[in-house]
């Protein structure tokens, strides 16, 4: 087995055996939503899972896994749509509103301020290259968060296969995920039926 592969596999193990800590509060939900609000500069799921397994702890890494599988497989966005679903296991109804308000908060405030401020400089050639250099590290910090939500799946091989055949099929033939996210889930069942995943 190389240094790599072992490397892996004791990080998951480790993973597996973390003792995750849920929310106590709906402060303390709302306070960690809106720090992953507040960092999410570039995108918001590297923050999200820094905040919720590896910070807070309210999730193994696994299960952050699968509850962000789900949210994509729903409309809307992954963290929003995970912040009403992760609310609601904790804390129910109240637990949604709270944990979407508190992810919601700041950046709108900032969105907003700084689509006032960007309407007046866009044209300038240093705000343009600002905005691609944030597209480029945003594009970075998505493909670091994949890279470890795939340490959770990296054992189940029927996973590797959803995974090499999702992005064949959306990020290479450009079909639309109208029909792979159907066709995905739909294996994704068979899948876990046959005690695959």
């Amino acid at each position: 087995m190389s240094a790599m592969a072992a490397s892996v596999r004791i990080s998951c193990i480790v993973q597996e055996k973390m003792q995750v800590t849920p929310p106590r509060s709906l402060v303390e939900l709302f306070t960690g939503f809106l720090a992953i609000g507040a960092r999410s500069f570039g995108g918001v799921l590297p923050w999200a899972y820094r905040t919720m397994v590896e910070e807070r702890r309210w999730l193994t890494p696994a299960d952050f896994a699968e509850t962000i599988g789900l949210c994509q497989f729903l409309p809307g966005p992954n963290i929003g749509n995970a912040s009403i679903v992760l609310g609601k296991r904790w804390f129910g109804v109240a637990g949604s509103a709270v944990a979407f308000l508190g992810l919601m908060a700041l950046p709108f405030i900032w969105v907003m301020a700084l689509g006032v401020l960007y309407l007046e400089w866009a044209s300038h050639p240093t705000v343009r290259a600002v905005v691609t250099a944030v597209g480029a590290t945003g594009a970075g910090l998505f493909i670091g968060t994949a890279l470890k939500l795939g340490r959770a799946i990296v054992r189940k091989p029927a996973a590797l296969v959803l995974v090499a055949g999702c992005f064949l099929s959306v990020g290479v033939g450009r079909l639309s995920m109208l029909v792979v996210l159907p066709v995905g889930a739909a294996l994704g069942v068979l899948f876990a039926r046959r005690g695959w995943l």
